[in-house]
């Protein structure tokens, strides 16, 4: 809130990605396998009773694993921070809860694939 890390709600993380969940072990790591058979990496470690601070995704393929991503990261009201570019936020209202730095140029965009790859295509 107001540019501070707040945690994600893990119970609501782990509903949204587990139907595509292939791999589940350690307990701070997914494998998930989207319809079209792309797969992602997450990383999600979880601090005590506070919630995850943050999920990292890695070795994410295009197609539908884009909408898997971005639709949990709009549901929980999370922005996502590519590695590199501008953050990407899901209503205009989210921009005020990112740090200063980031706030002017994030980027807002609807939770589906096409949106969510076409900002990475603009980089």
């Amino acid at each position: 809130m107001d540019g501070e890390v707040v945690a994600l709600d893990t119970e609501r993380f782990r509903q949204a990605t587990a139907p595509y969940v292939v791999e589940g072990c350690p307990e701070d790591f997914s494998r998930l396998r989207a319809e079209d058979g792309g797969e992602a990496d997450l990383y999600h470690a979880v601090h005590g009773e506070e919630g995850m601070s943050c999920v990292t995704a890695t070795h994410f393929a295009r197609g539908a694993m884009s909408g898997v991503l971005a639709g949990p990261a709009a549901a929980l009201g999370a922005a996502i921070l590519p590695q590199d570019g501008d953050a990407l936020i899901f209503h205009e209202d989210d921009r005020s809860q990112l740090p200063e730095e980031l706030r002017g140029s994030a980027l807002v965009i609807v939770p589906t694939a096409d949106a969510f790859e076409a900002a990475f295509d603009t980089r």
